[in-house]
């Protein structure tokens, strides 16, 4: 009787340790079930425009570092910003991140009617409870690059090809004009606009024609359209510089400098303070001093060897200018905030 009761209370214990492992197993698939789901809404398809290359790459880094699933979704056309994101507001993602200004009315719409879902949208800003946004002291790096431009040019006349003259961009056309000024006082500035973001035969056109009033300098802000800048640069012998990226591999001989703009680090970095409970809604902006925004050979290294038309001399002046912008004994005033 004695053994028969020993082996009742060894099955009954191996049982109740079965049934703790399944318990816990079970407690872990719910846990991955659970995962956080994070969606991309992008308000172009991939391949136009680097912004949202490097934005997707920086998003897909971090989902993979801090274990998010996320879901890239790309729009043929503006028009279809908001559809998509309310799909994924259907389809229950955590935190629905999108970008730039072309989404503004539809997140506006959306999360207005959304008050329990986050989102955060990157290069504009949204003034809503659950809406981060995600900016750059984008003025702070065309400051650097206007210097750079008056130490290097040697006609004393710099030109700009901007996109459209609409206050948004005067964080890139003023601050680069101070920079210009600031170290070159006597130089002519020379602004055009295309009246787009997308047509680099018309950038080109503008960019000839500064050329012809003696630019030896001009800089490209007309997103696709700095493609036009670059061909007649390539054409008529001036230098140029691009934007976001580093795009002075496609042509070393032209293309001296680029300014510079981490949409891959905000987006990792809204990705982080997701995952580790920081993130909260409202205005974030990164400049110099968080690496957001740089400029080649000043902030950050690059694969092409350094034009002799800006030369050390000047790279070493720029980066002078740069730490004083960091320290803060430089302030760089946002155009749009004057």
């Amino acid at each position: 009787m004695k053994k028969l009761f020993i082996f009742i209370a060894l099955f009954t214990f191996l049982l109740a340790g079965c049934g703790a492992n399944e318990t816990s197993n079970s407690a872990g698939d719910q846990k991955e079930e659970k995962a956080k789901k994070i969606a991309l809404v992008l308000p172009e398809k991939i391949g136009v425009n680097p912004f949202f290359q490097q934005m997707d790459d920086g998003a897909k880094e971090a989902a993979e570092e801090f274990g998010f699933e996320l879901k890239t979704i790309e729009s043929t056309d503006h028009s279809a910003i908001e559809e998509n994101l309310r799909v994924a507001v259907a389809e229950g993602y955590d935190l629905i991140i999108t970008s730039s200004f072309e989404s503004e009315d539809a997140l506006k719409k959306v999360a207005g009617e959304n008050p329990d879902q986050q989102f955060a949208i990157i290069d504009t800003t949204v003034d809503l409870p659950n809406v981060r946004s995600v900016n750059f002291r984008e003025h702070e790096a065309a400051y650097l690059l206007g210097a750079a431009a008056g130490l290097s040019t040697k006609t004393n006349t710099v030109g700009m090809v901007a996109a459209m003259d609409i206050p948004l961009l005067k964080k890139w056309t003023v601050a680069f004009e101070e920079g210009l000024k600031a170290t070159n006082p006597d130089a002519e500035y020379i602004v055009n606009y295309v009246g787009s973001f997308d047509d680099p035969a018309k950038a080109k056109e503008l960019a000839l024609l500064q050329a012809s009033k003696g630019a030896d300098f001009i800089a490209g802000a007309a997103a696709v359209g700095d493609l036009g800048v670059f061909e007649a640069a390539e054409e008529k012998g001036f230098y140029t510089a691009g934007q976001d990226i580093d795009r002075t591999e496609l042509d070393p001989e032209h293309i001296v400098l680029s300014q510079l703009k981490g949409t891959d680090a905000v987006a990792y970095e809204t990705i982080k303070a997701f995952s580790e409970g920081t993130y909260e809604p409202g205005v974030v902006a990164y400049g110099l001093k968080e690496e957001g925004v740089g400029l080649t050979y000043v902030t950050h290294e690059s694969e092409t060897p350094l034009s002799d038309f800006v030369g050390q001399e000047v790279i070493d002046q720029v980066i002078a200018i740069k730490e004083d912008i960091v320290s803060g004994k430089l302030e760089v005033k946002n155009p749009l905030e004057n």
